[in-house]
């Protein structure tokens, strides 16, 4: 049985941050991403095209780097939800689903 890639985003953001957050060590928070990263990318590559998964690593990479200048605005538990909800519903819509 294979993981939707939505959940391996969203768990990937959220675990990644948690790790980091609670241990005080940042890099252990990017292995978790990064992990997450490839294990989603391998899947949207099997499953769509090249520009799907363009986007959908480029959706992955963005939410990160988003999450830290809206963590500022909301908060970092709120900026976390919201781009692993955002990285979920599109890993979901382009690849996950059944067409």
């Amino acid at each position: 049985m294979r993981v939707p890639t939505a959940v391996i985003t969203a768990g990937s953001l959220i675990g990644g941050w948690q790790l980091a957050r609670r241990t005080g060590i940042r890099p252990l928070g990017g292995v978790v991403l990064a992990a997450g990263g490839v294990l989603a990318g391998r899947e949207w590559a099997r499953r769509t095209s090249p520009a799907v998964t363009t986007a959908l690593v480029t959706t992955y990479v963005g939410a990160f780097a988003l999450s830290h200048p809206l963590a500022r605005r909301i908060g970092a538990w709120p900026s976390v939800l919201a781009v692993s909800a955002l990285t979920a519903a599109a890993s979901y819509a382009a690849a996950d689903r059944r067409r």
